[in-house]
């Protein structure tokens, strides 16, 4: 059974998609929040398995909430799904380089957000390695310098090639043909690159990539 904790202060909101989740018979609606300061509290309590997250609340926003989430290790296992508005919120990047699992428009389609749902509680992040690339290259790029904060030497030299092809879009799949290994010694590598950076899931790992200057769209031609 997957928890879920619906944090929107919107009461329309909340209700519709309580009911779209709570008809599913492996989804569970464990709470409800009306603001981040609820938001975070409803996790601990609840310790639910995914958090629907409004970025634009009153009071504590959705981003706040979410940091203070991602930063409690006692809800290490909990994960964040946001919602927005806008694809291209300026809200998002920092959501997902603090932890995020990935993002939804609130215009999606009910079976979408079920299959979100669902993506996220399983572990995986949930934005396709495309929309990844072009999500954080569209901040990435304003940037005139990677903003540092991210220390690539605990990463072998293998470890930053395939953190690299990650954050280019490509999947395990592709990293393996490119680099003629396997696809789970590739799996290796991301797992432990994301354990030694402490990047929770695949898209903070690409995060992590841009932000250290690994990979530098804008300033590098």
């Amino acid at each position: 059974m997957i928890r879920v904790l619906i944090a929107d202060d919107q009461a329309l909101v909340r209700a519709g998609f309580r009911a779209l989740l709570g008809a599913r018979a492996d989804i569970e609606v464990a709470g409800e929040a009306t603001d981040g300061t609820e938001a975070v509290a409803q996790a601990r309590a609840l310790r639910p398995d995914v958090v629907l997250m409004d970025v634009r609340m009153p009071g504590l926003d959705g981003l706040s909430a979410t940091r203070q989430i991602t930063a409690d290790p006692d809800l290490a296992a909990v994960r964040i799904l946001i919602l927005t508005t806008f694809e291209l919120d300026e809200y998002l990047f920092d959501a997902l380089r603090h932890g995020a699992s990935g993002f939804l428009v609130k215009d999606t389609e009910p079976a979408d957000l079920v299959t979100a749902v669902r993506v996220v509680a399983a572990g995986d992040a949930l934005i396709s390695p495309g929309m990844t690339r072009r999500l954080v290259a569209e901040f990435a790029a304003r940037a005139k310098e990677p903003a540092g904060g991210v220390d690539l030497s605990v990463l072998t030299d293998r470890e930053q090639e395939v953190m690299a092809l990650v954050a280019d879009g490509l999947t395990n799949d592709e990293i393996a043909g490119r680099l003629y290994l396997s696809p789970a010694t590739v799996r290796t590598h991301v797992s432990r690159s994301m354990i030694k950076l402490g990047a929770r899931d695949r898209t903070q790992l690409v995060v992590f990539a841009y932000e250290s200057g690994l990979v530098r769209p804008g300033w590098l031609t």
